[in-house]
């Protein structure tokens, strides 16, 4: 019995023995990060069965576990991944949104200058401290976007290098979590039923830093690894096999980025959409979503802007009596081929009417019979039998080559758009202020008919008027003559037109819009027979400002988005986008970062060491373990009694 009682009590003092052991460990750990409580669980030995009754046989512990929930930790990873993701996004869409609308850095104040410059030179058409003042704010405000597109493609710059930093962090983890694997798979078949609790709290602690940077699915296997799947199920860990990450050029541009997956064996190109949580996600969707549509905003503004005002100044004439050429100066790229073209064929675009532009980039293919051009900001499309072709106010042209069955091209006329423009002109002189012709009634005229001053639109530039055109009024048809023999003459009144063939005398209506070869003039009031009026060209007209007026009215006139934006307005509706993305991510990110908190707090409630029960623990262990030793000094006294009975 002696002997029954002293083993009885031995695993009593290694029971206890254990659970300070595991009090103490879990005190020592309860601010080391990823640390998850232990507690010791013991277990009956096999009782002892004689003639007087079943005695049990004390206590041994069956193994050390982690308190853990596998559902609370996939709460805290999904929870820690959105988190960081909308914190990354949030940090670079603030950097727009600060650049963007400042009242002193950002566009608007440039366009108010410019066009302050541009009524100055209406007001005074022959200064030329005006002239001066229209192209030095003329460059200014171009040089104000291709600063604000330098920003652009810093904030680009600065998405590759986090998005570097993120990937060189995903390959690092994922290498220590299948290290960890194969450790932990060793650890636990070398001691069977146990499990490697603190391995597995740094392998969780990885698996947690990882969310951090991608959103990850973990799996565990029957042997205890965690198999780790990203994207649309792609492996990334698999046992103790680790796959690794890396940046390379877009197929589609190689200005852009894709996220490739190497696994040794074959290597695979990550949908960009696939790409989702933590920081890289974060920067992925910033990108796509937030930078690549602001700078094509901006681009349309600054396309649209030189696009417009170039075609109004070609309309006049400059203090030389010289037809206006282009005041601003813009690129548009050509198209950016696919890698795996086999054709040779080298896409061009052109602006064909500002108001239709797009803030979107776009691709057009080829599949042998006909072309597919597709506006990728909302995947509408187009066909076209051939080239060239027109879509949303861009005509897309062939320039050389030819392209192969499954080619296609990337066309980014907007991306660079701020970043190319730059005034054309060096000369004051050249500013085109006046209008090409001039038009008055002949001073014999005795009727009260008056002729409009005139202007002139872009058919004008096809045939220019080389001399006088007078026109005659006869009474007694009611008609006009003298229109150039070529011209065919429109008359609009009240909303309806009609158009009069070569050399056919035009009846005359007070008021009515008369138009022939991009002259428009109107005449009103009475004109008496014989009456007639003249137009002309504009020669030395230092101080007409008719064109200088049309250049102006370019601020408030709705030129851009299908007549339903000014330049002003186009960038007040870019500064209000990305302000209202701004505050929806922030909301995200505190939102999700209120998430995180009550995921962690509800994990650690389980997990999460409790310095007052461990101390209590510690308390409980010490009894016990004090008792255990009493029970064995007991034991040893009876054990000493029976052999002093013996020996007598």
């Amino acid at each position: 019995m002696g002997s029954s009682l002293l083993s009885i009590g031995t695993g009593a003092l290694t029971a206890a023995q254990s659970g300070l052991a595991t009090a103490s460990h879990n005190i020592s750990n309860a601010a080391t990060p990823g640390y998850t409580r232990q507690e010791t669980l013991q277990a009956t030995n096999n009782s002892f069965v004689t003639g007087s009754g079943i005695f049990g046989q004390g206590v041994h512990v069956a193994t050390v576990k982690r308190i853990y929930s596998d559902f609370l930790a996939r709460q805290v990873l999904d929870a820690q991944s959105a988190a960081s993701s909308a914190q990354a996004y949030h940090q670079q869409v603030s950097q727009l949104d600060n650049l963007l609308a400042d009242s002193t850095a950002g566009l608007s104040p440039a366009l108010q200058s410019f066009f302050s410059g541009v009524n100055d030179l209406a007001n005074h058409p022959g200064s030329l401290s005006a002239r001066q003042a229209v192209l030095s704010s003329g460059e200014a405000m171009a040089g104000r976007l291709q600063q604000l597109q330098q920003r652009f493609d810093q904030v680009r710059q600065g998405v590759r290098v986090q998005a570097e930093s993120s990937v060189s962090a995903i390959n690092g983890i994922a290498k220590d979590v299948a290290r960890l694997n194969d450790a932990i798979a060793l650890a636990e078949t070398q001691f069977t039923g146990h499990t490697a609790n603190d391995l597995r709290d740094q392998r969780d602690l990885l698996i947690a830093d990882l969310n951090t940077h991608i959103k990850a699915t973990v799996v565990q296997q029957d042997d205890g690894a965690y198999n780790v799947f990203i994207g649309n199920g792609q492996p990334l860990v698999m046992g103790n096999q680790a796959s690794s990450l890396r940046l390379q050029p877009a197929a589609a541009n190689a200005e852009q980025f894709d996220i490739a997956m190497d696994n040794g064996v074959v290597s695979l190109t990550l949908h960009p959409d696939s790409v989702t949580g933590g920081a890289l996600g974060g920067v992925m969707k910033f990108q796509t979503q937030s930078l690549d549509t602001a700078q094509n905003a901006l681009g349309r503004i600054a396309l649209g802007m030189a696009t417009s005002f170039n075609a109004q100044h070609r309309l006049g004439i400059d203090s030389q009596g010289v037809a206006g050429g282009d005041f601003f100066s813009v690129d548009l790229p050509d198209g950016i081929p696919h890698s795996g073209n086999t054709g040779n064929g080298v896409v061009q675009l052109a602006v064909s009417d500002p108001g239709l532009l797009q803030a979107s980039d776009y691709r057009i293919q080829y599949n042998g019979s006909q072309y597919t051009l597709t506006r990728l900001s909302d995947g509408a499309s187009q066909t076209a039998a051939s080239l060239p072709t027109s879509f949303d106010g861009l005509n897309f042209t062939l320039a050389s080559g030819a392209l192969a069955a499954g080619d296609s091209h990337l066309l980014r006329p907007m991306a660079n758009g701020a970043g190319s423009i730059s005034v054309a002109l060096t000369s004051v002189n050249a500013i085109a202020a006046a209008s090409p012709i001039r038009t008055a009634a002949i001073l014999s005229n005795v009727g009260s008919a008056t002729l409009s001053a005139g202007s002139v639109d872009a058919a004008y530039l096809a045939a220019p008027l080389a001399a006088a055109v007078t026109l005659s009024y006869n009474a007694g048809t009611g008609q006009l003559t003298g229109f150039p023999a070529t011209a065919s003459v429109t008359v609009s009144n009240g909303g309806a037109s009609t158009t009069y063939a070569p050399g056919v005398p035009v009846p005359y209506t007070a008021g009515a819009s008369i138009r022939f070869n991009g002259i428009t003039i109107s005449l009103s009031g009475s004109p008496s027979n014989g009456d007639q009026f003249t137009i002309q060209p504009n020669n030395g007209a230092t101080g007409d400002n008719r064109n200088a007026l049309a250049l102006a009215g370019l601020q408030t006139a709705n030129t851009l988005a299908n007549g339903t934006a000014s330049f002003h307005g186009a960038y007040s509706q870019l500064v209000s986008q990305v302000g209202n993305q701004t505050r929806e991510v922030e909301v995200t990110k505190l939102t999700q970062g209120k998430l995180l908190e009550q995921a962690n707090s509800q994990q650690q409630s389980l997990s999460g060491v409790n310095l007052d029960e461990e101390a209590a623990q510690l308390l409980r262990y010490q009894q016990a373990y004090q008792a255990a030793g009493k029970v064995m000094q007991i034991a040893s006294e009876l054990f000493n009694t029976l052999l002093n009975l013996g020996g007598r």
